[in-house]
């Protein structure tokens, strides 16, 4: 971390537990996913990370079914850590659950499921009315499009949209 910081670099650290049976200690399979708050309270004071990604009921990847978010978790992680709070694998979590995230102190959200999902879509979609084409050109630039839009209605929500101009006005200090 310290010598990402010399290079001017962020350093975003990921803190969750494995399940299973770990040293003679077992956990349900649920409770073995998740962050626990006293471990990430030292783990960002030890580290210095400068954003904590912690598991509180995501996952990576598409969810067969509605993820269950643990918010007294959250609550009580957002307590103890100083260090900006970010929740991996939020593709497909309904937006209020975020909301609610963003509000128990979640500052970053990561949606690359979803956005992979566009690609897929307009990829489909594009060969499938050009089945001779083979330049990605093409469904490339239906794609920057179909992303902006997915991003512009996503940031609107959950409430961000607007915001750049605050947070460049922000990191100018």
């Amino acid at each position: 971390v310290a010598i990402a910081h010399v290079m001017g670099a962020s350093v975003e650290g990921e803190l969750g537990r494995i399940g299973g049976t770990e040293e003679h200690i077992s956990v349900s399979a649920r409770e073995a996913t998740m962050t626990d708050p006293e471990e990430a309270r030292c783990f960002a004071a030890a580290t210095g990370v400068d954003a904590l990604a912690i598991a509180i009921g995501t996952a990576h990847g598409r969810y067969k079914g509605t993820p269950e978010l643990d918010f007294d978790r959250l609550a009580a992680i957002d307590h103890l850590v100083p260090t900006p709070i970010v929740l991996h694998g939020s593709s497909g979590v309904p937006d209020a659950a975020i909301r609610r995230a963003v509000e128990l102190g979640v500052r970053k959200i990561n949606i690359d499921t979803d956005g992979r999902l566009v690609w897929t879509r307009v990829h489909r979609e594009y060969f499938l009315e050009h089945p001779e084409g083979f330049d990605l050109r093409g469904p490339g630039k239906i794609f920057m499009s179909e992303y902006a839009k997915f991003i512009a209605a996503k940031n609107e929500k959950l409430g961000s949209a607007g915001e750049l101009e605050k947070v460049r006005a922000f990191l100018a200090g």
